[in-house]
């Protein structure tokens, strides 16, 4: 699952949420009346779907060989290759680029040219990677030094660092980060006017660069994994107003991220000293702006190389036995991506010398499940509509394969029915587990779903006949909620599907202490559990393939789920 900004915040409050009598019972689901049973066949097809299938699956695409799945790397190439060999071994049909399984999506990989970029302050030269790190943006500029504190501007707010502080021709030093009173609502209307960080005010003000002051806890790690993530150099999905390769659009002025060092140098005789600013960066305050000593001067030269590379969504599809219903499908998908190593740019962080994140539960688990699942469609009677499996890269980057498989669809998306995700499924809170970071852990027997009534009816009442007639796992709806502060709904695949009008079903086992860790690994997930949330998402698609009419779509998203991002 993709993280949020918001995720610290809601630990944080986690750390002091109480249990309580209403706490507990917001968790409770509602009892139901006999379901009528589900035909033998489909039941036995479902129970292919084995614990034992999918540990040993899991512990493939969950290994250190996999390297954390980050997007594009050579362990997601090999995932996909796995998941494609299987699908061709089951018989089931490529649904990608070309005949193959794969969809490929260009992407565009921006790198810093460390030879050609140069830094000095004064007379002294600056090292890349010892005193300064470059953001991935080309330009040069020279001036003197303001500290804008936080650095943010929304007049709407009244928040104005820079009134009494000129920025023209100047460098401004400011905090990493946005801060905790500006939200993601203050960020609307137009860049530059109504709201901006240093480097968009910087530019629309006559700014020559910017200097950010890291504002992470853990310096040493976060560095670490920058210079990675610097090496790396980073991606994004090409676009067709992008720039060709090799060449560099107009960008926001240079940014740079200083050391220590460099800012204890920088604030060395000012009111302010480099551990002062950093402290209230670290802490989340900030400072009155002010300008340095006229006689510092920065002197800045970054360069940004620009290239193409590939990833790809793995796409398989089952085509339906019925003559009329099998041009309508049934989509099944999961994340096959994760955050990488800490040592080659990664979003993972080292714990205890270990530096892969190997996402086990996230998303490990939805990976194998679809896999498995696909597998048991593959083996058992053939459903009247076809199934189309998916399995999105780059969801940790921002839900990247399936905005491009939804943008770009291998089928005609109108013919989709309803789609079904699965991202974490693997995980349960043990019986007195009193660590506040799992306190949102659904149980053993227990799931959060998400989004199941929020555009059809007849789906959330067809998700619910199967569960109850089949092994009636506690269905959590929690979370299902427009205003859920954890933005659950907007964080996985199933957000741009539901945003093309087709009606979404989330499986989800809640966020817990490995969440985006090296030790979220295979050994610590409930296969009982995972196995029987995929049959009962086995059963779910097996029904709406089979059911005479698909789903109606009766009402609208919420207008609070339709918003970006």
């Amino acid at each position: 699952m993709r993280s949020s900004k918001l995720l610290s915040l809601c630990l944080t409050c986690l750390l002091l949420f109480v249990y309580s009598p209403l706490a507990l019972a917001q968790t409770q689901t509602t009892a139901h009346a006999p379901a009528p049973a589900l035909p033998p066949a489909e039941t036995k097809a479902a129970e292919r779907i084995t614990a034992a299938r999918l540990s040993e699956r899991l512990y493939y695409v969950a290994s250190d060989e996999m390297d954390g799945r980050d997007t594009p790397s050579p362990g997601l190439d090999a995932t996909a290759k796995f998941i494609a060999g299987n699908l061709k071994r089951w018989g089931i049909k490529p649904g990608g680029d070309d005949g193959t399984y794969f969809q490929r999506i260009p992407l565009r990989r921006t790198k810093v040219d460390q030879a050609q970029t140069h830094a000095e302050f004064g007379d002294h030269a600056l090292k890349v990677g010892t005193d300064f790190l470059p953001a991935n943006q080309s330009g040069a500029g020279e001036g003197a030094l303001v500290y804008a504190g936080d650095g943010w501007y929304v007049p709407a707010k009244n928040i104005n660092p820079y009134q009494h502080v000129d920025v023209r021709d100047r460098v401004i030093i400011a905090n990493m980060g946005r801060p905790a009173n500006i939200t993601r609502a203050d960020l609307r209307g137009k860049p530059g006017v109504d709201w901006a960080d240093p480097a968009t005010y910087g530019q629309a003000h006559g700014a020559r660069a910017v200097i950010l002051i890291p504002a992470a806890r853990d310096l040493n790690d976060w560095w670490n994994r920058r210079l990675s993530a610097l090496e790396r150099g980073s991606f994004m999905v090409e676009s067709p107003s992008d720039t060709p390769a090799g060449t560099q659009a107009e960008r926001p002025i240079p940014t740079i991220y200083a050391s220590v060092a460099l800012l204890n140098t920088l604030f060395a005789g000012e009111t302010l000293s480099g551990s002062d600013v950093l402290t209230a960066a670290q802490e989340g305050h900030t400072n009155a702006p002010f300008a340095l000593a006229p006689n510092k001067v920065l002197r800045l030269a970054v360069n940004v190389t620009t290239e193409r590379q590939f990833t790809q969504n793995v796409v398989g599809m089952l085509e339906g036995r019925d003559k009329t219903l099998k041009q309508e499908y049934v989509a099944l998908g999961a994340h096959y991506d994760h955050i990488g190593d800490a040592t080659k740019g990664g979003q993972c962080g080292t714990v205890n010398g270990d530096n892969i994140c190997n996402g086990a539960d996230d998303d490990g688990s939805g990976t194998v499940s679809i896999l498995t699942i696909a597998e048991a469609f593959a083996k058992g009677p053939r459903p009247a509509r076809s199934i189309l499996f998916v399995w999105h890269c780059g969801e940790e980057k921002g839900l990247w394969g399936s905005q491009y498989f939804t943008e770009h669809p291998t089928i005609p998306l109108k013919q989709v029915v309803a789609q079904l995700n699965i991202d974490m499924i693997g995980r349960s809170r043990k019986e007195g587990d009193t660590n506040p970071l799992n306190r949102e852990l659904s149980g053993p027997d227990e799931i959060y779903v998400i989004g199941s009534k929020m555009m059809s009816t007849q789906l959330g009442d067809l998700s619910e006949r199967v569960n109850h007639a089949f092994l009636n796992i506690a269905f959590n709806y929690k979370y299902d909620d427009p205003h859920d502060p954890n933005r659950f709904f907007f964080r996985s695949d199933h957000f741009n599907y539901a945003h093309k009008g087709i009606p979404i079903i989330f499986y989800f086992d809640g966020v817990h202490e490995d969440y985006h860790r090296p030790t979220d690994s295979p050994d610590k997930i409930d296969y009982n559990k995972m196995q029987n949330v995929a049959r009962t998402v086995f059963l779910t698609a097996e029904e709406l393939a089979n059911a005479p009419t698909r789903p109606v779509v009766d009402k609208q998203l919420p207008a609070e789920l339709t918003a970006e991002r």
